[in-house]
C-alpha cells in the first residue's frame, strides 16, 4: 500500500514539476515579448477628435460652419437648407478621415 502511494506522490510530484516549468517557459516568454513590443498604445483613446492636432479641429471646425453659413445664407428653400445642413454634418468626419488620412 505504502508502495502504491510513494508512487502516486512521484508522479503527481512530477505533474506539478512540469506544470511549474511550463508555466515558468510562458512567463520567460510572455517577458520577452513584452520587451519587444513597444508600451505606446494603439488605438482609440476615447476623446472625441483627439487624434487631431488643436490646428486641424479648429480648421475643420471653421470650414464646417462657414460651408453652413453659406448655405443658410445662400439657400432660400427651407427643407434644402435642412437637408443640405444635415448632409454636411454627417459628411464632415468621413470627409475628414479622407483628407487627413486618420481614423477620429
Amino acid at each position: 500500500m505504502s508502495k502504491e502511494r510513494a508512487k502516486r506522490r512521484a508522479l503527481l510530484e512530477a505533474e506539478r514539476a512540469e506544470r511549474m516549468r511550463r508555466h515558468e517557459r510562458k512567463r520567460v516568454r510572455r517577458a520577452a515579448m513584452r520587451r519587444l513590443v513597444p508600451k505606446v498604445r494603439v488605438g482609440r483613446t476615447g476623446k472625441l477628435f483627439a487624434r487631431r492636432s488643436r490646428a486641424q479641429r479648429a480648421v475643420i471646425l471653421t470650414i464646417v460652419l462657414v460651408v453652413l453659413a453659406l448655405v443658410w445664407l445662400l439657400i432660400d428653400s427651407w427643407p434644402a437648407r435642412i437637408g443640405i445642413s444635415a448632409i454636411v454634418i454627417v459628411a464632415t468626419p468621413a470627409l475628414t478621415v479622407l483628407v487627413l488620412d486618420r481614423r477620429i
